[in-house]
């Protein structure tokens, strides 16, 4: 283990800042949804944050590697101050239009700040392990990416909570405070560079020239919208509005499978020992990718009405609910095995000197999935219904382990379990 220390203080950091994010989220959604926001205007909400995640991944690993993650994750933190105040500040009277246009903004502000602050803590991790421990670094990324997910949830329950206790403006602002107390932390304790590169670099290193990364991206486009499609808008405005759901309720949930998915992914390395090198991961990529499509469109044909008659028919517990609720937790579940893999994979074929380049075009490619799914959570949902968002999920999925075929050869620096 190398540069231990900072290491730890970069990661506290990300893990506060990921409880404000998840908060942050919940807030927004519960907030205007209450005020009478319909699917699609609440996805348009969430839209720049996704735009913005975009271009401040494919950015951001270049300034990373050329200044250092220190600065990435100083100027995360203070952005997300910045836009909870923003939001805090939402002038009264506004039409339908500005509001929505002012919230984006606030939005945007808010995906720079996320993106800055986890890739300077999972281009990090590369840098305290040592080359040759290729097990070591799976059980680091996965539990990076785990407690990361789980503290998100976390952030949901906590959105839920201060909304109802403070008041969205107050729940801001105390968020606001919280993080300029962690922003003040880091600056005092991370007094070293991580990250820097050795070598120049130039405006052609943003674009990956590895052909695994280039696969592995793309199958990442489609891996994070199929699970977006159905999560950012649909379910919780499903729940709200259809089996009517209080929003404690919607946030509990919420909240709960996200610290599951966070959970799971942390043990991932444990449960697969076969996957403690590329070659092993790929080959598990593809498996866990098409046993969670085939269970996504089980769950799919189970919501429908021929699905639910048939249900009905077998036994009178699995209600609508009683059937959907299951299969989003075992779809966490499978997920989370798949999202652990991709994480380590992208690790694994990144060297030293430019991690922060290929998490950075990695994440780009995560960031566009995350925006496809936003956006096609509100559409498909408000005009299609839930059950369209989980056949959308499924034939996504399908894609995304389609993908990870190409995934067959180790990177050039080798991999030892």
């Amino acid at each position: 283990m190398r540069d231990i220390k900072n290491y730890a203080v970069v990661t506290a950091a990300y893990w506060g800042f990921t409880i404000t994010d998840g908060a942050l989220r919940m807030l927004v959604l519960l907030h205007f949804h209450a005020l009478g926001y319909t699917p699609v205007e609440l996805a348009f909400l969430f839209l720049l944050y996704e735009v913005m995640g975009v271009l401040t991944n494919f950015v951001g690993g270049w300034i990373g590697a050329r200044y250092g993650l220190r600065l990435t994750l100083f100027a995360g933190l203070t952005t997300q101050i910045v836009a909870l105040l923003m939001l805090a500040a939402l002038p009264a009277g506004l039409t339908l239009a500005l509001s929505v246009a002012y919230v984006m903004a606030a939005q945007a502000l808010s995906g720079v700040a996320k993106d800055l602050t986890k890739m300077s803590s999972k281009s990090a991790v590369k840098l305290v392990v040592a080359e040759e421990s290729h097990g070591l670094l799976f059980k680091w990324v996965a539990l990076l990416t785990g407690s990361k997910n789980a503290l998100k949830g976390v952030g949901f329950f906590v959105g839920g909570f201060l909304l109802a206790s403070l008041g969205f403006v107050g729940a801001l602002i105390a968020m606001a405070a919280g993080l300029a107390v962690i922003l003040i932390l880091s600056v005092l304790r991370l007094t070293s560079e991580l990250g820097k590169a050795k070598e120049k670099i130039r405006g052609r290193d943003l674009f990956s020239k590895s052909r695994e990364i280039n696969w592995l991206s793309a199958a990442r486009i489609f891996l994070f919208a199929s699970r977006d499609v159905w999560f950012v808008v649909g379910l919780p405005v499903y729940l709200a509005g259809v089996t009517g759901w209080s929003f404690d309720a919607v946030g509990a949930f919420m909240a709960a499978w996200v610290i599951g998915y966070g959970i799971v992914q942390a043990l991932v390395p444990k449960a697969l020992k076969s996957a403690h090198d590329s070659t092993g991961a790929a080959h598990a990529a593809r498996t866990w990718g098409s046993l969670l499509a085939l269970l996504t469109f089980i769950l799919a044909l189970g919501m429908t009405d021929k699905g639910q008659s048939l249900l009905a028919n077998i036994t009178p517990v699995l209600t609508t609910t009683g059937w959907l609720i299951p299969g989003l937790m075992l779809f966490g579940i499978l997920f989370a095995v798949n999202s652990a893999l991709h994480s380590y994979l992208i690790v694994a074929y990144s060297d030293n000197d430019k991690v922060s380049l290929n998490v950075g075009f990695y994440y780009t490619a995560n960031a566009l999935g995350r925006l496809a799914g936003t956006l096609l959570s509100g559409l498909i949902y408000q005009y299609a219904g839930l059950v369209a968002c989980l056949f959308a999920s499924g034939a996504m999925i399908s894609i995304a382990a389609l993908l990870t075929l190409p995934l067959t050869r180790s990177p050039a620096q080798g991999d030892v379990a």
